[in-house]
């Protein structure tokens, strides 16, 4: 297993180290004695998974503290684009946002710590997302900004026209208007 940084200060890509042959592969999709190794001390507490067809944006979402959630995410099927922006309000970066494809093919993993609104569109047919949470998801803290705000300028690859939004996502409001408390 090992750590890719980005340019936004803890949050990071976790490639597993993969043994394939004639059989097809094999590998840990998570350890927690390597992830401390590599200096990644997080307790998790609940996986939640998602299933989406061709088209679907969810996100940017995020819980305030005391509720805040560090997410680990990877694909089981298919292919997205995964988000994460940088609400730390104190941070270099804030109002930063970074793109990584991940798949079931590439087995890449996104860390993304407190402080961060997260989303994801799925560029494939269809896509399984699974991703583990070091709290548990409390309703009254939760957050969110929309997808298309322009400060943050996200290339989610797709037309935004023809994306897949709830409701609910579809009028979060731009970054200068959420009530982050990071």
């Amino acid at each position: 297993m090992k750590i890719e940084e980005t340019f936004i200060k803890d949050l990071v890509v976790v490639e597993p180290t993969v043994f394939g042959d004639e059989r097809g592969y094999f590998f840990e999709s998570y350890s927690k004695t390597k992830l401390e190794d590599l200096g990644i001390n997080i307790e998790f507490v609940q996986d939640n998974q998602s299933f989406s067809k061709k088209g679907t944006l969810r996100g940017l979402h995020y819980q305030n503290p005391p509720f805040a959630q560090t997410k680990l995410v990877r694909v089981l099927e298919g292919e997205i684009i995964d988000v994460a922006v940088d609400l730390r309000k104190d941070s270099p970066t804030y109002g930063k946002a970074f793109s990584v494809l991940l798949s079931a093919e590439n087995k890449k993993q996104l860390l993304v710590p407190q402080g961060f609104a997260h989303g994801f569109s799925v560029i494939s047919d269809t896509a399984s997302v699974m991703y583990k949470c070091d709290q548990f998801y409390n309703k009254a803290s939760e957050g969110g900004i929309k997808y298309d705000d322009p400060s943050l300028s996200i290339d989610w690859g797709m037309n935004l026209d023809e994306a897949i939004v709830s409701e609910k996502d579809q009028i979060l409001p731009f970054i200068d208007n959420c009530n982050s408390l990071f």
